[in-house]
């Protein structure tokens, strides 16, 4: 018995009993309104978690002013050079070559490079606006456009055609 006192660091020889008495009063230090409100913050947080992760800027597409603006400014090209023939997405004069998805890849025109150079030369019935474009034939004979807007006219049409073709607003100046 004393053996066990003095392995456990007592001086008094006291009764294993006693220390295990000592040492359940120690344990329930925690109150009870504690451990309710551990148990609320408990459930609480996956909650609350979820609500900041889907609520916060990490998770939200960063769209730049920049980018807007270029949006801005396809819609507005597109409006200026494209709408006569191509309302909403479609193709009034040859309609098997909208600008939907489907029609894009179907014709081998379903990226970014591929749309620049068919706007850029023209292909079929459809005249190139290029400033460099040839045959003349291929060509529009209105107004021709610089590289950077036909750059961002393929950019517009192939946003739009992901989005399969939403109503377009444009700034009018």
């Amino acid at each position: 018995m004393k053996l066990a006192c003095l392995i456990s660091g007592y001086n008094n020889p006291v009764s294993i009993k006693d220390n295990v008495k000592r040492e359940e009063k120690h344990v329930n230090l925690i109150p009870t309104k504690t451990k309710q409100q551990v148990k609320f913050f408990n459930n609480l947080a996956p909650p609350l978690a979820a609500a900041f992760l889907l609520f916060s800027p990490i998770c939200a597409t960063p769209v730049s002013i920049a980018q807007t603006i270029d949006i801005q400014r396809g819609a507005t090209l597109f409006s200026q050079t494209c709408i006569g023939c191509h309302d909403a997405g479609g193709n009034i004069i040859q309609p098997g070559s909208t600008l939907f998805t489907k029609d894009l890849q179907r014709n081998g025109v379903d990226t970014e490079e591929e749309i620049y150079r068919v706007t850029y030369y023209g292909k079929g019935r459809m005249p190139g606006f290029g400033k460099e474009c040839m045959p003349r034939g291929q060509c529009t004979f209105g107004a021709r456009l610089e590289d950077e807007d036909i750059k961002i006219l393929a950019e517009f049409v192939k946003l739009q055609a992901d989005k399969g073709w939403p109503s377009i607003e444009t700034e009018q100046k």
